[in-house]
């Protein structure tokens, strides 16, 4: 690879980065902008079990073309003539589409808890969410539900860990 295509190298790459950052699951304590101001519900209860789950991975479409278009640039700086560069950069964006896909999916994988609840009111719940609150069986918690249901620990000394 030449010196002058390095900047093109280097900035395929800073992109393709960029792009794979932005497809990173969203977390227990993330919410999303949209709800801000939302309404919804709220109830306390017991988690009375747990079990450890897979998320799958997304395949919205950005990795592969992010990977495409890294590929093409890329395989386009091999071969000496037209023809050659032409030929590289298609086999390039082929298999970067190939590998980008693979990556996104691979990025937003990820590990999750499903968690059986009791509420106060009765019945049972499920809900799926990361635990990255160290929540445990036996815990108070209370369950906020807007367009998704979360659990949070339920806070000392409130009527809910008094039970």
């Amino acid at each position: 690879m030449s010196n002058r295509w390095s900047p093109l190298f280097c900035s395929a790459c800073t992109a393709l980065l960029l792009t794979f950052a932005g497809c990173a699951p969203a977390t227990n304590t993330t919410v999303d902008r949209r709800m801000l101001g939302a309404q919804g519900t709220v109830y306390w209860g017991t988690i009375i079990a747990a079990r450890p789950v897979m998320v799958s991975g997304t395949r919205s479409g950005i990795g592969p073309v992010a990977g495409a278009v890294g590929g093409g640039l890329l395989g386009s700086t091999v071969g000496g003539d037209w023809r050659g560069r032409t030929v590289g950069g298609v086999v390039g964006a082929l298999a970067g589409g190939v590998v980008g896909g693979a990556i996104e999916e691979s990025a937003t994988r990820g590990e999750a808890y499903e968690f059986i609840i009791r509420p106060d009111f009765g019945g049972e719940r499920v809900i799926t969410q990361t635990n990255e609150l160290g929540l445990q069986v036996g815990e108070r918690i209370i369950v906020t539900e807007t367009d998704m249901a979360r659990i949070s620990r339920a806070p000392d000394g409130t009527a809910a860990t008094r039970r």
